[in-house]
């Protein structure tokens, strides 16, 4: 049976991998500044991790929801203790777009409308109205369509409150960052303004943290640099470190009922235990503040490149733009470098998603390797 060819993939081969590096069959080391689209936020087979879950599956991998599992209130005390969010309440799922499919789900269920508002160069999953969400039209099926999602610009707040006078709103999603969008990101002004919008027409606002949270940018949520209170923060990738959990944060305001909201796998005892570990890391290591600190290396070392138009983003959470297509140089940092980066919608910029433990001699490889590019 031949594979579902999705796909386009580079001919490498890992079959180990420890903190920032990648090892294929072959035995060549990579340096991975991609995380597996920002998916490893402690390093790879980090030790705390990979004991924690083999010490719970060899108790208890699985079991369903209709049970007690302290694990999960564990977890919701070490995310409020460690995000600051102490009020709100966390259902656990699987992916970061069952995240968002809940949020948007959860959201019409409680203002009881149904339409959409989502921004330019998003991207929140590729499920049903997640996907609809998702400024893509190639990945939006027929069925998706029926979906009503209205896409904004960020920072047009008038057309913005224009849709919600005259539309039946029920949410406004938004990535505090946009991933692959290009690593946007709009102002306080901007954010602080959708936040006083939603409130007036009893619209929900949906901070999409998929990529950006879990310590990503150097705080444990992007949205918190301005001062917002979003009704439902949605996360996931950085989550579990690798292994497959994703979650809602929802806003006291919003109130459970037996039935609303509902999963298999969601909160499962292993994902439970891989996330807990990773939070414990994050804490015990600082990496948060590594994240700042590495990050202001990167883009005082990165500065001086040559056709680099800009450096957009966050903490290891960045984006490189130059004026010219990045495919050709990402290849040559895989097969010459042995340097692992991400793409964007942007053909320009080189996205930079590395475990939030690097280091600053990793950074020097990275700029080294690009220098012997842009200047052969």
């Amino acid at each position: 049976m031949s594979l579902f060819d999705v796909y386009p993939l580079f001919d490498v081969t890992p079959v180990k991998a420890k903190d920032v590096y990648v090892f294929d069959n072959k035995e060549t080391k990579y340096l991975d500044l991609y995380g597996g689209h920002a998916v490893i936020s402690i390093g790879h087979s980090h030790p705390q991790y990979t004991a924690s879950i083999s010490e719970q599956v060899s108790k208890l991998g699985f079991y369903s929801n209709s049970v007690q599992n302290p694990l999960q209130k564990n977890l919701a005390e070490l995310i409020k203790h460690m995000s600051g969010c102490n009020d709100y309440q966390l259902f656990l799922c699987n992916s970061g777009a069952e995240a968002n499919e809940n949020a948007l789900k959860l959201a019409s269920f409680h203002t009881d409308k149904k339409k959409v508002i989502s921004f330019k160069n998003s991207f929140h999953g590729r499920t049903s109205a997640a996907v609809a969400a998702t400024d893509n039209t190639k990945i939006v099926a027929p069925i998706n369509a029926q979906q009503d999602v209205i896409f904004h610009e960020l920072e047009d707040l008038a057309s913005v409150e224009k849709s919600l006078q005259n539309h039946d709103v029920c949410a406004v999603i938004i990535e505090t960052i946009q991933g692959i969008g290009g690593l946007n990101e709009g102002s306080t002004g901007f954010y602080k303004g959708l936040e006083q919008l939603c409130k007036k027409y009893n619209t929900l606002l949906i901070a999409d943290e998929i990529q950006c949270g879990f310590g990503r940018t150097g705080d444990f949520f992007a949205f918190q640099k301005h001062g917002i209170t979003p009704d439902i923060i949605s996360m996931a990738k950085g989550m579990g470190n690798g292994f497959p959990i994703g979650g809602i944060l929802i806003h006291p305001s919003i109130k459970p009922s037996f039935g609303l909201l509902g999963t298999t796998f969601g909160g499962n005892h292993l994902a439970c235990s891989a996330s807990l570990a990773v939070l414990s890391v994050i804490k015990s290591e600082n990496l948060m503040e590594n994240t700042k600190q590495v990050a202001t290396y990167l883009i005082n070392q990165a500065a001086s490149l040559p056709q680099l138009k800009t450096i957009k983003g966050r903490g290891l959470m960045l984006g490189l733009e130059f004026d010219f297509p990045v495919a050709t140089l990402r290849k040559s940092l895989i097969y010459n470098h042995n340097i692992f980066t991400g793409s964007a919608k942007n053909p320009n910029l080189l996205r930079i998603l590395p475990p939030l433990t690097l280091k600053k001699e990793h950074v020097d490889i990275f700029i080294d390797a690009l220098k012997k590019e842009l200047n052969p």
